[in-house]
């Protein structure tokens, strides 16, 4: 029952994503504010796929600590779940993402047309520019920005290297930083087709204020919080990892 609501799922993604991409397209012609909300369009139509066919449904904790102002967003990335979600609640948001991404058809094009901040993670140097310059004119135009501080998905129970390149945004550009926990890998494998019935959990954290601080204090700040929040949180799904000593942590950043 669970392969064939999967199938339905990927079904109904794929006939969703070619004609939806058409109209994100053409919201182009309308600035790049207008072609994000078209692409979160997209991204909460999925959620609402996963949530009425497949059963995975989630509860949030944290709203209120959502400023009404553009912030730094730092998220534990399990699955490409978070990627959805984030949009609902964070509005407009742009991520972070390799640029890579930019060549899948229809799903890397929307990634771009929506304002993705594309990088190269083979020149830091580069990279580290290329945050600040493109970050600063997203923040003009009123969005938020999401990244990733571990830089790759993390299997649920293990932690990963955390990188500066958030605390630097939000150091150099004077944004708040909000830390964002979640489960999402204990029902979304990573690489896997398959999806998993049940209820993930998200809790955000209190915004951080970066001012007068160096990013390796304030980067210390939010993997505190997070690694913290993610204890309480963990174990809740069929893939959740049960790790042999509650503090063993994988640092390998891969």
């Amino acid at each position: 029952m669970i392969l064939l609501k999967n199938l339905l799922y990927w079904l109904c993604v794929s006939i969703f994503t070619v004609f939806h991409f058409m109209y994100v397209a053409v919201s182009l012609l309308f600035g790049v504010k207008v072609a994000n909300r078209a692409c979160t369009q997209w991204a909460l139509t999925l959620v609402w796929l996963l949530e009425h066919i497949i059963g995975l449904k989630y509860e949030v904790k944290g709203l209120e600590n959502i400023p009404d102002e553009p912030v730094v967003i730092c998220c534990k990335h399990q699955s490409g779940w978070e990627t959805l979600i984030l949009q609902k609640f964070f509005r407009p948001i742009v991520f972070v993402a390799k640029k890579e991404l930019f060549k899948i058809p229809f799903f890397g094009w929307g990634l771009k047309l929506a304002g993705t901040i594309g990088i190269d993670r083979k020149d830091r140097l580069g990279a580290s520019r290329q945050l600040l310059e493109v970050g600063g004119l997203r923040k003009k135009q009123g969005f938020s920005i999401a990244i990733f501080p571990e830089g790759t998905r993390i299997k649920p129970g293990l932690r990963g290297r955390y990188k500066l390149g958030g605390a630097r945004i939000a150091n150099t550009l004077e944004m708040p930083i909000v830390p964002v926990a979640l489960n999402s890998g204990e029902f979304w494998p990573k690489n896997s087709f398959m999806k998993y019935p049940g209820t993930i959990s998200v809790v955000v954290g209190k915004p951080i204020n970066p001012v007068g601080q160096g990013p390796e204090a304030v980067m210390q700040q939010v993997e505190t919080w997070i690694e913290g929040q993610q204890r309480l949180i963990e174990g809740r799904g069929p893939f959740a990892n049960k790790p042999v000593a509650a503090e063993q942590d994988e640092r390998t950043g891969s």
